[in-house]
Order: C-alpha cells, then structure tokens, then sequence
C-alpha cells in the first residue's frame, strides 16, 4: 500500500532547541526559493527583533538565532511572519569573484572519471564548468567551505560511492548541481576536477571568507606554471 504525504505549504517554521527557529522556503536547490532566503535575511539584519543573535541562511532555509531570556519560539515566529507579511527588501547586485582553477591532469584526479561517466571529452567538461555562472548559496561542513550553485545539468553526477582521503586544499569539487573549492586537506566524496591558487580563506578577523552567501562565482582556466607561481 503507498500512503501519500500532504504536500508541505511553505513556509514552515520550526523550533530548533530552546534558541532558534528555522524558517523553510522548499525542499530543492533553486534560485527562487534562496532568493526569499536572502531576503528575509537581509529584513532581520536591517530591522532586528529584542534578543535577536544572528540569522544562518542556507539552501532553502534560514536559521534565526535568538536569546532565550529575551526571546521565545513564538516571538521569533511572529517577527518572522511580520517581516515575510510586508515587502522585503530586493536582493542587491550580487558581488562578482573569479576563482582560479588548474585543470591539469596531476591536480584534476577525477576529470577523466567524469569525462568517461558523461560521454564528454576532458576538454568540454572543462569549457562546461567555465561557461557555467554560480551562486554562493551557503557556509557549512568546514571553515570556508562555500557550496555553489550552478553546475551544468550534463555535468551533474552523484557523490562518488566511497569517499577519497587526504583530498588537497584548494581542490574544486563537483556533486550533483553543486560545487565547492576545498579550504582544507580532508576526505571528500565529491569529484576533484581542478585546482584553485585563490585564497578562499582571508587572513581579515572581520571577514574571514572571501565570499558572502549571495555572491557569484566565476572560474577562470589558469595553467599549471600560473598555478605553482599564485599558490
């Protein structure tokens, strides 16, 4: 017997802990539904509610954090509604970044892999990943990890069935319509198909990363001498 689940109504609000609300736009990668996260991230940030701490946005939803002797779940929720009740403010122009990648053979181990897989020759992955625009639609798993947006379809393959140790830092990784430039020598599951010399990781305290979630990403072919002489 297949029972079928209602359809779930966005938005949906839920209690996380005694400290935070998180806020559900949908339930797929999408640039619509992370643009109504941007925007009631962008609406807390300019009209905060007594004991708010911070709001984490990510894919399709956004995580506000609040003080729990100032605040409760229904206080939050109600602001939140308040502020998705009115017009929220338009996402600006998104910052533009170009990020560097080498897609030489001894630093792309997988590009091959995902040539063969997609019936494509190395060098049209390659033209695919440059031509394609992403969006930095959030922060999450290690310090600097930046998970983009944007992966052409004909690129898009699932996470490798077992994960590969010691994967280098600066490594530009591939999932499904995801992509990601490493910030730290670690296992991954994703397919490595280049490498970046740009520094995601800043050495500013007031902004560590060189993104912010909303930002675009370009990548820029470079070769294996440019690579050894930016890195």
């Amino acid at each position: 017997m297949n029972t079928k689940f209602p359809e779930r109504s966005f938005p949906v609000f839920s209690p996380v802990a005694e400290h935070s609300v998180l806020v559900e736009f949908g339930d797929r990668i999408d640039r619509d539904i992370h643009a109504q996260v941007l925007r009631l991230n962008r609406a807390l940030a300019a009209a905060p509610f007594d004991g708010f701490l911070e709001a984490i946005p990510a894919y399709a939803s956004i995580l506000i954090r609040f003080d729990p002797l100032l605040c409760d779940h229904a206080m939050a929720v109600g602001k939140a509604r308040q502020l998705l009740d009115h017009d929220l403010p338009a996402v600006s122009k998104p910052n533009l970044h170009e990020v560097l990648v080498c897609y030489d053979d001894a630093l792309a181990p997988d590009l091959a892999a995902v040539a063969k897989s997609i019936g494509l020759s190395c060098e049209a992955v390659i033209k695919a990943h440059l031509a394609a625009q992403y969006d930095v639609f959030m922060y999450g798993f290690a310090p600097g990890y930046a998970y983009l947006a944007g992966v052409p379809q004909r690129l898009q393959l699932p996470r490798k069935p077992a994960a590969m140790r010691d994967v280098a830092a600066g490594s530009v990784l591939i999932a499904g319509p995801q992509c990601l430039v490493s910030t730290l020598t670690m296992p991954t599951g994703w397919w490595n198909i280049g490498r970046s010399s740009t520094r995601i990781l800043t050495d500013d305290a007031h902004k560590p990363f060189l993104f912010d979630v909303g930002d675009r990403v370009r990548f820029r072919r470079i070769s294996r001498a440019e690579y050894e002489a930016g890195k």
